[in-house]
């Protein structure tokens, strides 16, 4: 661990900051066939985010999302509920949402059962905190089936059909966090976590993703925490072969949007929040956003998709890049170092606390 000290308290807080405001960021036009869209209303396309931002005078986007006023047409730009506490000038703490109910979630499980922790640990920790109708997808068919008495890894397979969703990848920011410098070991416990609810490409997701929180501690730069990063997964499945060409087209000097275009054809016919199509958009935004924390997580939300969740991995990989004292004040002054959380115990959390609860894990771990 190269880092030590008040260097690494300062990047973990910033991996804490940077998730929270990246999640912040995409909520409000989190893409997809959401049940909350009114009748009419459309996904949030890469295009359809930027004719937003274009019509609110927000490109380049440097701030949290803007609302339009007048408000805009529900048919054409459908927010989600939650906009009116996530928006440019309404932001009083972080809003509640499940990318950050997991990250406070690994901390417990952490502080709990330690590095050592098992599967079956992380299951009993969802139950005794995290309440059902808070989880999605593969997390919720999980949850049913640990109810039913049913133990991992068979917790994840029966009737799953999200096996391969991003769910796994956004928990794993906290295995990244408490092993600055070392992604073998943050893919090692992303991987006793993932387990519980996924297989595949859903596991090497949250691999992948502990791996390249936890190269940036000590990488030079993005790329360098990208291919670190990869080393951690199989080189020929699906998530490896798309992160590989996400890099080979930003290495190839192809524009950004081009780029996108390209991986969208490339992994067209995937869900909308399946892992691998995501990876891509995570990769191209931490590649062209080049280590700046605004660009970054601006790049990283505008690409669509599931953008909450990405926003929120590549702020956590921006933030630990550049430390909490180097995001710029517009992203971290309106979240009033409090975090909102489902998880009990911990709504209303000071993000600073648990960014030293995380630091200390991080400094036991390296002893």
């Amino acid at each position: 661990m190269a880092l030590s000290g008040s260097a690494l308290a300062d990047r973990i807080h910033g991996g804490w900051l940077g998730r929270i405001a990246g999640n912040m960021l995409g909520k409000p036009i989190q893409n997809g066939d959401l049940p909350q869209l009114p009748l009419g209303g459309a996904p949030w396309t890469r295009d359809r985010i930027d004719r937003y931002l274009r019509r609110a005078d927000a490109l380049p986007l440097t701030g949290y999302l803007p609302a339009l006023e007048p408000p805009p047409d529900p048919v054409e730009f459908a927010l989600r509920p939650e906009w009116q506490s996530c928006v440019r000038g309404r932001i009083h703490g972080s809003c509640r949402d499940d990318d950050m109910d997991y990250s406070v979630l690994g901390l417990h499980l952490l502080e709990t059962h330690g590095p050592g922790f098992t599967t079956e640990q992380v299951g009993e920790v969802w139950l005794l905190r995290l309440p059902y109708l808070q989880t999605f997808a593969a997390e919720r068919a999980a949850y049913r089936n640990l109810t039913a008495g049913v133990k991992p890894p068979l917790s994840a397979t029966l009737d799953n059909p999200y096996q391969e969703w991003i769910g796994a990848l956004i928990r794993a920011d906290v295995h990244g966090w408490v092993n600055p410098g070392d992604p073998h070991r943050a893919a090692a416990m992303a991987r006793r976590d993932a387990v519980l609810s996924h297989t595949g490409n859903g596991v090497y997701g949250a691999m992948w993703a502990a791996a390249l929180i936890a190269a940036a501690f000590t990488a030079d730069g993005p790329r360098a925490a990208v291919s670190s990063a990869l080393d951690r997964i199989p080189g020929r499945c699906r998530l490896a072969r798309t992160v590989r060409r996400a890099a080979s087209l930003h290495a190839a000097g192809v524009a950004w949007a081009d780029a996108l275009a390209q991986l969208e054809r490339e992994t067209a016919g995937l869900p909308w929040i399946h892992v691998v199509p995501n990876a891509a958009v995570l990769t191209a935004g931490l590649l062209y956003g080049a280590g700046d924390f605004t660009t970054t997580i601006a790049l990283t939300v505008r690409g669509g998709l599931d953008t909450d969740s990405n926003g929120a991995t590549a702020g956590s990989v921006a933030g630990v890049l550049c430390g909490a004292a180097a995001i710029p004040p517009q992203w971290t002054e309106p979240l009033e170092d409090r975090v909102r959380s489902a998880v009990f115990g911990f709504d209303g959390a000071r993000i600073s606390d648990l960014a030293a609860r995380t630091h200390r894990l991080a400094v036991s771990a390296g002893r």
